[in-house]
């Protein structure tokens, strides 16, 4: 398939591909990994045609149907997110399907026999061509992507960015493609639509490769991975853990090596130095620096890769808590009108619970009531004796004052940090030396991400309350992440698409029902799903169950959500949920218009990259902004689709007892 000889790109001064050459076999799944900066996206965008090389030669066979994800939704998509899955399909059926509707539309008010005769022909064609099972295709894989079927009808203009690429990635899907580029296709998703993304890859038949952090997805997806460091680009046959094995091998084995040069290179420069003053030695000693030289070479090719970070977080934690940490009963959580009714658990000191659902079931909503950031709309909740709770948002990062250095942000985070404590937190979130001195302003989104971290951890608290906190992370830093919670003495309640550090931490999962029911089981991800099936309890993480509202279960156990469509609305009930209405409408506009202004503000940004040229730093400047403005877009994002949600379940109520919206 597609094969790369001696490519090179610089920016600047920097070489981020120095002669890599590779030819990617057919019917594998290759896994792209490196860190932060190496030069993964660089690579994929050259593949892709994004990016011109500098050098080298990049061969494309003429049967090659190339597929990947673009970087922004198309802005002029059909009228509906069907119609717009079905314009991703094949090239060949495309027009056919517009065809089809047109004429099958203008059936609609034209019997003529002209009509029926184009009717029967086109109609012909699409069943000749499976028209009517690319549409089946396409409802399957919207339906795997979390899509409703009420959802197919709308406009993707009124979607969320997240949904938007969602609705890329569908018709990639669609497209079948027989060379597969993915820069992290399980952003966006929640835990049921990446598994089914997970399953759909695994059967894929075409060569497949593909950027993530999602350790999960690395283990169990890839037959090859490939490592880019220093420019260079390393094959390694397996998947990540066989990748890390194999590095270690080798980096012992190059380490062996460099001690020998290193050992001889010394005995070679003694004997200069002894003797080289001395006519009959002179010649020996000059043979001896051409030598030194040579071996000094070969160090410096043996040594240019840096083992892998190996450092330790610990936690600090407050005073102990009571037995009890958190209880609800009879919860209501919500915007003005409830995401979820009759909420009932008890959190237990040590427990660490994994808030597991599909995307706007109200899981972040749920977390910020617990954290009190948002009130509860009716109910108990309760701390438990001596609790003292800790909160990290998905939008932490716009927590930090950007003016101020790192060390400064974590000190200023509690009055009972020091600055020994704060420099320990930040040196194991890998802020080294002078770097704790940097100004925020100037750091990456992941730089950014484990700043936000720091000051959580510096509070000293112990009930941690925790919502994505391993976005912008990389696969150390979240490790590292994952062995301090496990050896966190407190207690931890989060919401987290990664499944490795879900697995890695939770000692319960707390399902979450697109219907409102939610459950606490014991154990791990397999554990829940073990559980669920024997107790009749759906299965959030498969992309059905979760991700459709399901029928009520008879285990006494769960926790039941009564609708406000079961009951009869009175005046007053009318006129409160109305005002509701008008409420959410209004935040929703403002979260549209913050959206809007987001993306035309990465947009700009997008153009200001593209005329850096080798301006190097000036590229590294814009991309931080572009970073901040992303995690805003996001945010706001997140926000609109629950406020809409709730908004969408509002009107359904005032339908269903026969009253006007």
């Amino acid at each position: 398939m597609i094969r790369i000889e001696g490519l090179k790109k610089t920016f600047g001064v920097k070489t981020v591909l120095d002669d890599v050459s590779f030819h990617f076999p057919e019917g594998e799944r290759i896994a792209l990994v490196g860190a932060n900066g190496a030069g993964k996206t660089t690579l994929l965008d050259i593949l892709t045609g994004e990016q011109d090389l500098d050098a080298g030669q990049l061969i494309k066979p003429s049967r090659l149907k190339l597929g990947y994800l673009p970087q922004e939704p198309n802005p002029d998509p059909e009228s509906s997110v069907l119609e717009e899955a079905l314009a991703g399909g094949p090239g060949y059926i495309q027009d056919l399907v517009r065809r089809h509707r047109r004429v099958s539309e203008a059936m609609a008010s034209d019997y003529s026999e002209d009509i029926h005769r184009a009717w029967d022909a086109v109609d012909d064609e699409f069943r000749q061509q499976n028209g009517y099972a690319i549409d089946g295709m396409a409802r399957s894989i919207l339906s795997g992507l979390g899509f409703r079927e009420t959802m197919l009808g709308q406009s993707p203009k009124s979607l969320s960015g997240g949904w938007r690429m969602r609705l890329e990635l569908a018709k990639i899907f669609l497209n079948k493609p027989n060379f597969l580029i993915l820069d992290e296709p399980t952003n966006h998703l929640d835990l049921p639509s990446l598994v089914w993304v997970e399953n759909w890859l695994q059967s894929f038949d075409g060569i497949l490769l593909f950027v993530s952090h999602d350790q999960s997805l690395l283990r169990r997806l890839p037959t090859t991975t490939l490592h880019l460091n220093s420019g260079r680009l390393t094959g390694y046959k397996g998947n990540f853990d066989h990748f890390l094995e194999e590095r270690e091998k080798r980096l012992n084995e190059e380490a062996a090596m460099a001690d020998n040069l290193r050992r001889r290179r010394e005995h070679l420069e003694k004997f200069v130095e002894r003797f080289g003053a001395k006519a009959t030695k002179a010649s020996q000693a000059q043979s001896k620096l051409k030598m030194i030289a040579r071996i000094r070479d070969l160090e410096s090719g043996v040594t240019g890769e840096a083992a892998l970070d190996s450092m330790h977080l610990s936690i600090p934690l407050g005073p102990a808590s009571g037995r009890t940490v958190l209880s609800i009963e009879d919860g209501v959580i919500g915007y003005g009108h409830p995401l979820c009714e009759g909420l009932g658990v008890l959190v237990e000191r040590g427990q660490k619970i994994a808030v597991i659902g599909a995307n706007g079931i109200g899981k972040s909503t749920l977390l910020k009531t617990i954290a009190q950031k948002i009130n509860p709309l009716a109910g108990t909740f309760k701390l438990g004796h001596n609790v003292a709770l800790s909160w990290f948002a998905q939008d932490q990062l716009e927590t930090l004052e950007s003016d101020k250095s790192v060390l400064d942000n974590v000190l200023a985070s509690s009055s009972a940090v020091t600055n020994q404590i704060a420099r320990s937190i930040l040196g194991a979130l890998l802020f080294s030396g002078d770097d704790v001195n940097k100004l925020v302003k100037v750091l990456s989104g992941g730089e950014k991400a484990r700043v936000g971290l720091a000051r959580l951890l510096a509070n000293q608290a112990n009930f941690l309350v925790l919502d994505e906190p391993t976005n912008h992370l990389d696969i150390s830093s979240c490790e590292i992440l994952s062995q301090a919670i496990r050896d966190y003495e407190g207690t931890v309640m989060f919401v987290s698409h990664d499944r490795e550090f879900i697995d890695g931490v939770c000692t319960h999962v707390f399902a979450m029902l697109p219907d409102g029911r939610a459950r606490l089981f014991e154990g791990s991800l397999e554990d829940y799903r073990r559980q669920a099936k024997l107790s009749g309890f759906p299965d959030v993480l498969d992309p059905v169950t979760g991700s459709q509202p399901a029928a009520a279960a008879s285990n006494k156990n769960a926790t039941h959500v009564t609708s406000s469509s079961s009951r009869d609305l009175s005046e007053s009930d009318v006129v409160s949920l109305r005002r509701d209405l008008q409420r959410l409408q209004k935040k929703i506009d403002q979260l549209d218009r913050d959206i809007e202004k987001a993306t035309l503000e990465i947009q700009g940004l997008d153009q200001k990259l593209a005329g850096c040229g080798g301006d190097f730093q000036k590229a590294g400047e814009i991309s931080t902004i572009k970073q901040d403005a992303e995690s805003r877009l996001a945010a706001s994002e997140q926000e609109w689709l629950e406020i809409s949600e709730t908004a969408e379940k509002i009107r359904t109520t005032l339908k269903e007892n026969g009253r006007s919206v």
